[in-house]
């Protein structure tokens, strides 16, 4: 598994408690919902690099 980057993240409260509540509806916890969240915004955006054959991830 790849190392992950460490950052610190400000955010409103309101939009905390939002995202928690939907991190709970889904089972994940708020870091890896907000990371969930975010990849699929790159995705979307067809920001994501096209994976080669042999690729895992």
């Amino acid at each position: 598994m790849a190392k992950k980057k460490n950052f610190p993240l400000r955010i409103d409260p309101t939009l905390y408690k939002m995202i928690e509540s939907w991190a709970n509806d889904e089972f994940r916890s708020v870091n890896s919902h907000i990371e969930y969240l975010l990849r699929e915004q790159v995705k979307k955006a067809g920001r994501l690099p096209k994976k080669r054959d042999g690729d895992e991830s």
